[in-house]
């Protein structure tokens, strides 16, 4: 699924025009990605988290040559999946919903 299909997707189950849909949709992406800039984390129950880690500079070797090369220090994104994410992933019924 692209972007584009989740913005179809919004526009088709709220009724509102794709021009909106989009809208709604890159300032959901914006504030996600503002706050994990911020080094934020971002918790969507149901769903999952969204939190940054700190990797340390290290030392790394191009396997094709084996030469060393150094790996600069950065943050990287970790998601982290819900229970009730998991369990519809996996077609299980959510222990949260009724029969």
């Amino acid at each position: 699924m692209t972007k584009i299909d989740i913005i179809n997707r919004v526009a088709e189950s709220t009724g509102l025009p794709k021009q909106d849909a989009d809208v709604a949709v890159e300032t959901i992406i914006s504030l996600i990605k503002a706050s994990l800039s911020r080094d934020e984390p971002v918790i969507l129950r149901r769903f999952g988290s969204f939190q940054t880690r700190a990797k340390n500079s290290r030392i790394g070797r191009n396997p094709k040559t084996g030469e060393e090369a150094e790996i600069t220090a950065r943050k990287v994104v970790r998601f982290k999946a819900g229970k009730h994410f998991k369990e519809t992933v996996n077609g299980q019924p959510s222990s949260t919903e009724e029969s």
